[in-house]
């Protein structure tokens, strides 16, 4: 451990003890206005089923990855899940079987109690989302701490990442050239680069097996797992093609992280093509969850991201639903994606710059994006409906071995 890293646990130690000394009452009037609870009424605990395998997947739900892991789980024999999530400020109204408001799970003595008693009593895995804690963040505990209390009780870890919780900004500046760790661009770069290097010192440290949502992380953590990301591929069916209605072409983009999704790359030339009339624009913002399929739907082509250069939920929702997807795609992801599946990737590859030629191309002749998209839902019935997610996970929650999971076959 670096002495930076060093000191930043002494100081949320210190800072633990501190808020250990307050009464819960005195706290919960002093914690900031987004944060308060009430100590006397704390959240009920996870209740796990009664099942030979009871897993619970915690605590972040990126996308509602959680839950549809903890689903998938379920069509394994003998397991039962839950998925366990906290309720920040942003809330996209994700399912999951049990949501803590961000205030309980920071700072409500009661509630963390009362989950890590019924997690140890009753959990026979875990599966640890982006290295936060399971049992709340204010009391200077760390993760490693609760990876060790739990293989105490005879539970079983692994460690599940999703994204830039892992993603090393360094190494992915060297192999992308519109990175969004790019030095100046993102003011979250290096508190990232920070956050990435305490991920690998704690893979390192607790040896458990481990997951990651996206192909290109194995990249970034060679010896993982792919446990792909789970859509309901008959939330997003539509029954009409893309192109079909004869007007003039929808093109959809919803920059829920505008500077990770290459947003500020795609925006002007979209404008640009709207100004001519060959399109009509539409950026996707503030929309739930629920009113996704809808916007999806109505869409003939959806652009997914031009920074990161992979795949993950949204594309594949637009995939089950039979849209062009255009996006970035790296050529190196593509290879593993055919490698594991078989199948190639029905994303129509273009980088930013390229974006404008390839769209009036593809305009002025269809025939080869629509017979990509065409392929898209059974790709996705294939690789992303949960059962491959399943099948992934099956080594470490049915034989209960380490070594079983980390000899699963990778991209």
């Amino acid at each position: 451990m670096s002495a930076v890293a060093r000191l930043r646990a002494a100081g949320q130690r210190a800072a633990g003890a501190l808020a250990r000394a307050v009464p819960p009452r005195l706290l919960a009037r002093v914690v900031p206005s987004g944060q308060r609870f009430d100590p006397g009424a704390p959240p009920p605990a996870v209740q796990l089923p009664d099942t030979p395998v009871r897993l619970l997947v915690a605590p972040v739900n990126s996308a509602g990855q959680g839950y549809a892991w903890a689903r998938a789980a379920e069509r394994l024999p003998g397991v039962g899940a839950r998925a366990m999530a906290v309720r920040g400020v942003r809330d996209f109204g994700f399912a999951t079987d049990q949501l803590v408001p961000l205030g309980d799970y920071r700072w409500s003595r009661a509630w963390q109690r009362a989950q890590r008693q019924a997690v140890l009593a009753d959990a026979t895995h875990v599966l640890l989302e982006s290295a936060k804690p399971l049992f709340g963040d204010a009391f200077g505990r760390g993760v490693l701490d609760e990876v060790e209390a739990l293989r105490g009780a005879g539970i079983r870890v692994a460690l599940a990442w999703h994204g830039s919780d892992v993603r090393d900004p360094a190494a992915h500046r060297a192999r992308e050239r519109h990175s969004p760790y790019a030095e100046g661009l993102w003011s979250l770069a290096p508190a990232l680069q920070v956050r990435a290097d305490r991920a690998r010192a704690l893979i390192a440290a607790a040896g458990c097996p481990l997951f990651v949502s996206t192909p290109d992380l194995l990249l970034d953590v060679p010896e993982a797992v792919w446990l792909p990301v789970v859509v309901e591929p008959e939330r997003w069916r539509t029954a009409a093609a893309p192109l079909a209605h004869g007007g003039r072409p929808i093109v959809a983009h919803a920059p829920s992280t505008a500077i990770v999704k290459g947003t500020d790359l795609i925006d002007g030339t979209l404008r640009a093509l709207e100004a001519e009339e060959l399109i009509e624009y539409r950026r996707i913002e503030g929309v739930s969850s629920a009113q996704m399929p809808a916007a999806y739907g109505a869409a003939d082509i959806v652009l997914d991201q031009f920074r990161i250069g992979s795949y993950g939920v949204a594309a594949c929702e637009a995939m089950a639903a039979g849209r062009i997807v255009v996006s970035h795609v790296a050529a190196a992801v593509r290879d593993r994606v055919q490698a594991d599946t078989g199948l190639a990737l029905p994303i129509v590859q273009a980088e930013a710059d390229e974006l404008e030629a390839m769209l009036r191309g593809l305009l002025a002749d269809p025939t080869a994006a629509l017979a990509t998209a065409a392929t898209g839902p059974a790709f996705v019935d294939a690789v992303h409906d949960g059962a491959r997610s399943a099948q992934q996970l099956a080594p470490w929650l049915q034989s209960g071995d380490i070594e079983a999971a980390e000899s699963l076959p990778r991209l």
